[in-house]
């Protein structure tokens, strides 16, 4: 058997890969991420499949199902909000599974902060204005984070931030990043997004601590930060130039190899 980690996305049904529909439709077992997997993913299940919820399971408890699985010979639908490389707890499941000897594979879903960038409608590369983006989170009241990766830190870099699980810690991060971005600078929160009560707002960063509180904000967020966000005066990408063409065309052939024997 295998165990199937399937990226669920953001919240909206839709945003499932067509892979990650197709094993949730044969899989006979399903295990999901509560309330921040859509009803609808669970409706393709095949009738008759174990459905169970990982919403109150400690770690053991969710690989304790995952084993008994394998045992039986039965597939499993492994499902997880957003996409699986960030934030997704998966790396320790996949740990316990390789100790076990259990099979897994991993399929990849659309990233919150993906379904942010287009609630907001826009991109977060934009160029001559901002190139990178920081994917992280606070601290606070959660795992550590490693020596160096703090706001201050990133917020030298002037970079693009996205901060998950970070909305009942805002006033915090206004405090951290204003002396390296500026009150003034570009901020948004994007809540539930994708879904039908998605929340967005955009502020500037010195109004982010009180925008959150007065949506009342309080999870399923992320917090964004940087210039590209109100950018309006940039130059086109290089990918679309007439120069980029004739740069091309300028470049040398390869030449043919005489084969005259």
């Amino acid at each position: 058997m295998t165990v199937y980690f399937i990226g669920a996305g953001p919240g909206a049904p839709d945003l499932i890969t067509l892979r990650g529909a197709r094993i949730i439709e044969r899989a006979p077992v399903c295990l999901y991420a509560g309330a921040l997997v859509p009803d609808e993913l669970l409706e393709l299940c095949p009738p008759g499949a174990r459905l169970v919820d990982t919403a109150h399971l400690d770690l053991d408890q969710i690989l304790d199902e995952l084993v008994a699985a394998d045992r039986r010979g039965d597939d499993v639908a492994r499902l997880q909000s957003g996409d699986l490389s960030v934030f997704s707890a998966v790396a320790e499941q996949v740990r316990r599974l390789e100790a076990a000897g259990v099979a897994y594979e991993m399929v990849p879903g659309v990233p919150a902060f993906a379904a942010a960038a287009a609630a907001l409608g826009r991109e977060l590369t934009v160029p001559t204005v901002g190139q990178s983006v920081v994917l992280t989170r606070v601290a606070r009241n959660a795992t550590a984070m490693p020596p160096g990766e703090t706001l201050a830190a990133f917020g030298r870099t002037r970079a693009l931030l996205v901060l998950h699980l970070a909305t009942h810690l805002a006033d915090g991060v206004v405090a951290e990043l204003v002396p390296h971005y500026g009150a003034d600078c570009p901020a948004a929160v994007v809540a539930l997004a994708s879904r039908p009560d998605e929340v967005v707002v955009r502020c500037t960063l010195g109004e982010l601590g009180d925008q959150v509180r007065a949506h009342g904000i309080r999870r399923t967020a992320v917090l964004l930060v940087g210039q590209v966000l109100a950018a309006s005066e940039f130059a086109d990408s290089h990918l679309y130039s007439p120069a980029r063409d004739r740069h091309d065309c300028a470049l040398p052939q390869p030449v043919a190899a005489d084969r005259t024997p």
